[in-house]
């Protein structure tokens, strides 16, 4: 004879480490996104110094613009990554089973993009892009990938292996058993409603008037 499983009356620790997972993952984004756009203009200042004045202004200048909206572009998802982590480890930590599957498909989402941005990352730098009889082209984008502090590559890399390894552990820690309990705990009760009723008169009801009679 199988008994229904019990909700916890405190929250697991598995969940705990899921939300605070979930957290710190989320101030992570938002700190690179201000790290992204505090050294944006830096950026796009060193890269037109290292372009030098051989080449087309007018090149330069597209690309200088495409450098500043990638970082910019970079940073708003960032944003709002942050703030989706964030929200979910409130709902993860509140119990909300919507919270726990919509962890799960963000968890399986940053894999991927955290997967496929490393290899990019790691392809770009190590391949430099070539173009067909444009060689100042392929110059002015190998220039502005190298135009970023140098911390930056460092970090990215770090903070993608970080995101990887982050969601991995989220999505295991709110599929233990223990999170499956306090997911299905029921909602807490209403507080009942009395309908409104008029006070009674102070020397109780008035008599009832007796039927007029002929």
């Amino acid at each position: 004879m199988s008994y229904p499983e019990q909700a916890p009356a405190r929250r697991p620790v598995a969940v705990t480490l899921a939300a605070a997972t979930l957290a710190v993952m989320g101030l992570g984004a938002l700190t690179y996104a201000v790290l992204g756009l505090a050294s944006v203009q830096g950026t796009v200042d060193r890269f037109r110094s290292t372009a030098g004045t051989d080449v087309d202004s007018g090149q330069v200048d597209a690309l200088a613009a495409l450098l500043r909206a990638s970082v910019v572009v970079s940073a708003v998802l960032s944003i709002f990554a942050g703030l989706l982590l964030v929200s979910l480890a409130l709902g993860v930590a509140a119990g909300r089973p919507a919270a726990r599957v919509v962890t799960w498909v963000v968890a399986g989402l940053g894999v991927f993009c955290g997967c496929g941005g490393l290899v990019m990352l790691i392809v770009q730098r190590a391949v430099p892009l070539e173009f067909q009889g444009d060689h100042d082209t392929a110059e002015l984008l190998n220039l502005s990938s190298d135009a970023h502090p140098s911390w930056w590559i460092p970090l990215t890399v770090a903070l993608s292996i970080a995101q990887v390894l982050g969601y991995l552990v989220v999505a295991v820690l709110v599929a233990m058993p223990a999170a499956n309990a306090w997911f299905r705990r029921p909602p807490a009760p209403r507080p009942p409603v009395f309908a409104y009723q008029p006070p009674n008169p102070p020397f109780g009801d008035p008599p009832a008037t007796p039927p007029h009679q002929p």
